[in-house]
């Protein structure tokens, strides 16, 4: 046992023998004594516990509410959203184009904001014949530039944002271009607020 360890061991020890001085001082049965002390060590187990994985049990107390109420974002004073960070640790808006439902991740490293083809047909937004390559964290992709009427997340309406269309599916991002169009953004803790 290490120098340190000893002094603990001993307050450890002290703190048993105390309890165990005062049960046998009241004289109870073996049998009633030992079911309190373990009434006692599973309630401080609990506490423990809850304690130790607290951060857990709130993104789980998130994930019940998005799932239940169907929200993940928080409407704010003077219209702000307030978006949480999910488990996987980035940050995602449901918004509408036009007046397709997508669900966004928002990323700031991104320059324009980004949809799949299959949500600009939902939206009936239309494409040219000009194509854009765009480097991308997974190299070069071909994308076609376009013009979506309506980007609405929450209270934030936006008119005539620049997009680009991807054939890929499931990329959808939220860019910079359309974050930079806000009155102010950014990260307060594990919340992202945009204030329109």
């Amino acid at each position: 046992m290490a120098d340190d360890s000893a002094p603990s061991a001993l307050y450890l020890l002290l703190c048993l023998l105390l309890v165990a001085s005062s049960l046998f001082g009241m004289r109870m049965p073996i049998g009633k004594a030992a079911k309190i002390v373990l009434a006692w060590v599973a309630i401080f187990g609990v506490g423990f516990a809850l304690f130790a994985f607290r951060s857990d049990f709130s993104s789980l107390g998130n994930k019940l509410r998005d799932e239940a109420f169907g929200a993940s974002t928080v409407e704010g004073a003077g219209g702000e959203l307030r978006i949480p960070m999910q488990e996987d640790g980035h940050f995602w808006v449901d918004a509408r184009v036009n007046s397709a439902p997508v669900r966004f991740l928002v990323d700031s490293g991104a320059s324009v904001t980004t949809i799949s083809r299959k949500v600009a047909d939902a939206a009936r937004i239309e494409t040219g014949m000009r194509v854009a390559e765009v480097e991308t964290a997974n190299g070069t992709v071909r994308m076609r530039p376009a013009r979506a009427e309506r980007l609405q997340m929450g209270p934030i309406r936006l008119s005539d944002v620049a997009v680009l269309v991807a054939e890929q599916e499931g990329l959808n991002v939220l860019g910079m271009n359309t974050l930079s169009s806000l009155e102010g953004w950014g990260v307060q803790g594990r919340t992202l607020v945009l204030q329109p």
